[in-house]
């Protein structure tokens, strides 16, 4: 975990104007600056940069936030790894907290090792490919074979290996790094007297996170020796994690965004050859089977994901488990065969942009009619395997979480095998009693346990009455929590007293033990209260929170809408909300305090008309309504006063 030291030099040393300059063309607009939308099709500028309150706005799509915010939104970094962009950016060292212990210390130190040996390595593949004749002759020829332009190879970082059996060892060694880490991160075998370097006489295929990081390798031979593997891989360690990563995915990330859907293929070749034919919005599962991390990978992205096979039947019915874990996921799948003879990177080479997407488009279909399509031309006229193939495709439907996606997906199913949707429905009643058996299985099981914490329960959402003076409330507290207020005495006197506009909003509702009712409101008013009591300033303590919605909540609540600025010119008066800040406070509280009452009294008045209670209990109710009545006609006596 990075330190707090670390967060505060961060946010202190990067201007979000400079940063988000470096995504969006910004133009100076007053005391701001002005752009197009990065995240939705605009032709008049709506996204607004404040570099004196170091947050941006974006009026079109209502994201908004910090700094950290922005390229957690652009670049679907995490918040550490937004950070960690940063920190680098601006030549920040980053602590780790101290909070931890030394064990796990060590260990994010020795990631951050690999991770910077990793990257070491990837740079010194480009320099052997770019500018030794060694590289060009053997390298660099192989890619342009396969058609990859100058600019192409540049973008995925392609890179080569010289035949030399330890050259990057020995530089690496050279340059002060162990031959113990050189094998913990795979790219040296053998031993520190016979040192073998491991993707020796290959072209290289970098491997990045999320965010950009060099993970590992892919490496191809380019020789014919039949004894050594055609493709080899960085082993798995630390940093690479196979089963977790899709390659290409840092290169397509923006594309398929902006998309709304990402194409899934197998190999390395496969996804540069689209990605340069124009279809960037493509990532590969790199030969491994599709795992339950690669999916929440794309689902970070998009919820659309189309699978792109070539004719291979014995790989497509191999898909079958995979689109299973997609449809889990709640994903729209589809899938698309490529012609006989064809896979995508061949397809794409032979075709222009225009011709793939065309293709494409025509030819996805959705996981019913793909899977019935295969198992069809398997099972003929036999009942027995006819039978199975309905049921396999039950099984599928019955995976969907969503209830709407599987009635639409059941009477799809219905149309194609020509059953009736009664009988498909039945059947899928049948499956989902079958799992919802086992579920109760498994919990039982884990309700043995004496370690068994039971989850907590959703709390209903309700329409809420509340909402609107919590975010005027949680507003005021933001922009001018500190500023000084007077405040009337609660007797009838003239006399006041000072305040903050935190401090007494804070106080009065714990006086009266009152809280938000609205759940996000709520979260963020005890984060509120967290920087009160730890003397934080509140707007920057929200906007460089970890929770997304809580510092683009903070953002929305800081910025003056750009538009009020137009007002002023015409002659128009906007009022200044820090005008009879105090008077607006007590206005505020007062009449979210009636709310309260009235609700109270409205709980109180249901009892009785139940009908149910003995005539002592309407007493006592009764006696309460009044009791409450009287509280709320003394705050109408105030609001009068005060208004």
């Amino acid at each position: 975990m990075i330190s707090r030291n670390t967060i505060d030099q961060i946010f202190q040393a990067a201007r979000v104007e400079e940063v988000i300059g470096d995504f969006v063309n910004l133009k100076k607009s007053g005391s701001n600056y002005k752009g197009l939308s990065p995240f939705s099709q605009e032709k008049t500028p709506s996204f607004m940069v404040s570099p004196a309150k170091q947050i941006w706005k974006d009026f079109s799509s209502g994201k908004g936030g910090s700094v950290v915010s922005f390229l957690m939104e652009h670049e679907q970094f995490t918040y550490p790894e937004a950070l960690r962009w940063l920190a680098k950016r601006y030549s920040i060292e980053i602590e780790e907290d101290r909070e931890r212990s030394d064990e796990q210390i060590a260990e994010a130190r020795e990631r951050e090792n690999q991770f910077t040996l990793t990257e070491f390595a990837n740079k010194w593949f480009q320099q052997q490919l770019w500018e030794t004749e060694e590289g060009k002759s053997i390298g660099y020829s192989y890619f342009k074979e396969r058609g990859f332009t100058k600019a192409t190879m540049q973008t995925f970082q392609l890179g080569y290996s010289p035949k030399t059996w330890d050259a990057f060892t020995q530089y690496a060694l050279e340059k002060g790094y162990t031959f113990e880490a050189l094998q913990n991160v795979g790219l040296s075998v053998g031993n520190l007297e016979k040192p073998v370097d491991r993707f020796r006489e290959r072209v290289i295929f970098p491997i990045h996170s999320f965010s950009g990081r060099t993970l590992g390798f892919g490496a191809r031979i380019l020789g014919d020796n039949k004894k050594t593997a055609k493709y080899l891989n960085s082993p798995e360690n630390e940093i690479y994690h196979k089963s977790k990563i899709l390659y290409g995915v840092f290169q397509a990330k923006q594309a398929i965004l902006k998309q709304d859907e990402c194409f899934l293929v197998e190999g390395y070749t496969d996804v540069i050859s689209l990605h340069q034919s124009g279809i960037e919005n493509v990532v590969a599962s790199s030969g491994t089977a599709l795992t339950p991390e690669q999916i929440r990978l794309v689902k970070r992205l998009t919820n659309n994901l189309t699978l792109v096979y070539d004719g291979d039947v014995a790989g497509i019915k191999a898909s079958f488990r995979g689109i299973d874990l997609i449809l889990e996921q709640e994903l729209n799948v589809r899938v698309v065969i490529l012609p006989q003879g064809e896979d995508p990177d061949s397809f794409a080479r032979k075709h222009k942009e225009e011709e793939i997407q065309h293709y494409f488009k025509e030819q996805a279909v959705d996981f019913i009619r793909f899977k019935v399509s295969i198992l069809q031309g398997e099972a003929g006229d036999d009942p027995a395997r006819n039978s199975e193939m309905i049921h396999s495709v039950i099984d599928s439907i019955a995976l969907i979480p969503n209830l709407i996606q599987r009635e639409l997906y059941v009477r799809e199913a219905s149309s194609i095998l020509n059953i009736s949707e009664e009988l498909l429905f039945r059947q899928l009643a049948v499956k989902l009693i079958e799992r919802e058996k086992e579920t109760r299985k498994q919990e039982q099981r884990q309700t043995a346990s004496p370690l068994y914490i039971a989850p907590r329960t959703e709390e209903k959402v309700q329409v809420n009455p509340f909402a609107i003076i919590e975010e005027d409330m949680i507003q005021l507290m933001i922009r001018y929590g500190d500023t000084e207020i007077e405040m009337p005495m609660p007797d009838a006197s003239n006399d006041f007293y000072k305040s903050t506009v935190i401090e007494e909003i804070i106080t009065q509702l714990q006086e009266d033990e009152i809280h938000f009712s609205t759940p996000h409101y709520r979260e963020m008013f005890i984060e509120i209260q967290k920087s009160f009591e730890n003397e934080l300033d509140t707007g920057e303590y929200l906007l460089r929170h970890a929770n997304e919605d809580m510092s683009r909540l903070a953002s929305g609540l800081i910025f003056e809408k750009y538009r009020l600025s137009n007002w002023k010119k015409q002659g128009i008066v906007v009022p200044d909300t820090k005008s009879n800040l105090g008077k607006r406070v007590q206005e505020m509280v007062l009449n979210y305090k009636r709310n309260v009452l009235l609700q109270m009294i409205s709980i109180e008045q249901a009892k009785v008309n139940k009908n149910v209670n003995s005539d002592a209990d309407n007493t006592k109710i009764l006696q309460e309504i009044i009791r409450l009545t009287q509280i709320k006609k003394s705050l109408d006596n105030i609001l009068n006063r005060a208004i």
